[in-house]
């Protein structure tokens, strides 16, 4: 089936900051319409879970000579992915920053009809930018940008027992979830590499301290030797369709 978000809302219960991406060069040059600035989610990429309140923000600054119109502005980001399509996109709000140069703006909130997308197409979306100047000079970059959009990887931990004498044994378990947008939960992730790491009381910084792989379900557990009062968490890097994760710290008091 191919399925496609068709919802352009310009406000949003979360709103994502801006990120800079290049536009290709060559549109530029043949239209005289000059992409100062193209934006999304603050240049970290879109991570989604299984809410329906989240929202999608995309920005581009322009100029032209002539001005840029806010006629046939047109701002996307969407991947095809066999059968599988989805598109989250709409008109900006175009406001001029000077008699040449315009900020459009789009903030496309996901909706309780058309949210998250489906597994498959988790990975590098394209952003496609459509403006007109007031001379007619049309740009379209084809899509070219590239932009992640991932799915939510969530982290949890324990470790016990609390309290635990120095030189005694530690054990750590946990488990990491990732969002399945097909079936709008959290299920398990498996196989995958994950960071334990500790902070000692008193400090902020967390240090490797082992690398364990989840199993089949997406559970953790490892063992270590306790020799000070700090916090345990296990720490995820993420996947080319998975963001990154880390655990709160979970407080273990060493006496």
């Amino acid at each position: 089936m191919r399925a496609t978000s068709i919802h352009a809302v310009l406000a949003g219960a979360l709103v994502f900051s801006a990120s800079a991406v290049t536009a290709p060069a060559a549109y530029a040059t043949e239209t005289g319409v000059v992409i100062q600035k193209l934006s999304v989610n603050g240049g970290k990429p879109l991570v989604l879970g299984t809410s329906q309140t989240e929202s999608v923000t995309l920005s581009v600054t322009a100029s032209d000579d002539s001005g840029i119109s806010s006629n046939m502005a047109f701002l996307q980001i969407d991947r095809e992915v066999g059968d599988e399509y989805w598109s989250y996109h709409g008109r900006p709000t175009c406001t001029p920053v000077s008699a040449t140069t315009s900020t459009c703006k789009l903030t496309v909130k996901l909706d309780a009809g058309w949210g998250v997308p489906r597994n498959a197409l988790a990975g590098p979306w394209d952003v496609t930018v459509q403006l007109q100047a007031k001379d007619g000079d049309l740009y379209n970059n084809g899509g070219e940008p590239k932009h992640p959009v991932l799915r939510r990887g969530k982290l949890t931990v324990n470790a016990s027992p609390e309290p635990v004498y120095k030189g005694k044994t530690l054990k750590v378990t946990g488990k990491l979830t990732r969002a399945n947008w097909d079936k709008r939960t959290y299920a398990g992730y498996a196989d995958k590499p994950v960071k334990l790491q500790f902070r000692k009381a008193g400090t902020s910084t967390y240090t490797t301290v082992k690398t364990a792989y989840t199993n089949s379900f997406g559970n953790l557990s490892t063992t270590v030797t306790a020799s000070a009062d700090g916090y345990w968490r296990w720490s995820f890097a993420g996947t080319s369709t998975t963001s990154t994760a880390n655990a709160t710290g979970d407080y273990v008091d060493v006496r």
